[in-house]
């Protein structure tokens, strides 16, 4: 997944009114902004890698284990590596809290100001 260096992705939920407030708020720094709803998030197996590799994280601490369908169909499951890839692919609703990714760094935005943890220094 290639970004130019000083442009930042965001993932989000367009449904969460807190993912919509962390886009907004970066929206409003000046920063260069590319945002993807999770409906247009990666959809490759590739491109999830990627983003789980450069945040250096596990698929299942992404995930909102609040919400209903996790509660109905994956709690208590296991699953390996690739198992969690998919079950994030094709229920990228799950994801707790906005992506930002800006060249070869990634971080998960659980406040708006966590966008500056991406700034080149």
């Amino acid at each position: 997944m290639k970004t130019h260096p000083r442009e930042i992705l965001i993932y989000y939920n367009s449904k969460s009114s807190s993912d919509r407030k962390i886009l907004a708020y970066a929206q409003s720094t000046g920063l260069k902004i590319r945002s993807y709803c999770h409906t247009q998030a990666p959809s490759t197996s590739t491109g999830w890698q990627t983003l789980i590799k450069t945040l250096n994280v596990h698929p299942k601490d992404l995930m909102n284990k609040a919400h209903p369908y996790y509660q109905a169909e994956i709690r208590g499951k296991e699953f390996d590596d690739e198992g969690w890839l998919s079950v994030i692919m094709n229920n990228p609703q799950l994801i707790k809290f906005p992506i930002a990714m800006q060249g070869k760094k990634a971080v998960v935005c659980v406040t708006p100001s966590d966008i500056y943890k991406l700034q080149v220094k």
